[in-house]
């Protein structure tokens, strides 16, 4: 279950948001935290707190450190999201399948 501490760290709403500001490519520290209604550090915590969860990634260039959304950690929320649509189109159309009968036998009422 490599999706649940993701759900679980995207539940916070200021680390969702910065988790979109990486939406674009990789942003240092400073950069994600600009503007924000929390401090620098606060905004180091919320990223530590998506890397745990495998959302983020981190990178040394020179002195900063850069962070960039974890395609590996996107991919499996993905992935889990899309197994719902599968079992629920299969619902569906079984269910579509299931009333059709009793929906052609209204229609040839409804025409008499």
């Amino acid at each position: 279950m490599a999706y649940g501490n993701a759900f679980v760290a995207l539940a916070d709403p200021t680390r969702r948001t910065v988790f979109e500001r990486l939406r674009h490519g990789p942003r240092a520290v400073g950069d994600v935290a600009e503007g924000l209604a929390v401090s620098r550090p606060a905004v180091s915590q919320h990223l530590k707190v998506l890397k745990d969860a495998r959302l983020v990634t981190v990178y040394r260039d020179g002195r900063h450190q850069f962070y960039a959304i974890d395609t590996n950690g996107l991919s499996a929320i993905r992935d889990y999201l899309d197994s719902f649509w599968g079992e629920a189109l299969q619902a569906f159309k079984t269910y579509a399948e299931k009333d059709q009968p009793k929906r052609n036998a209204r229609r040839k009422r409804a025409r008499r």
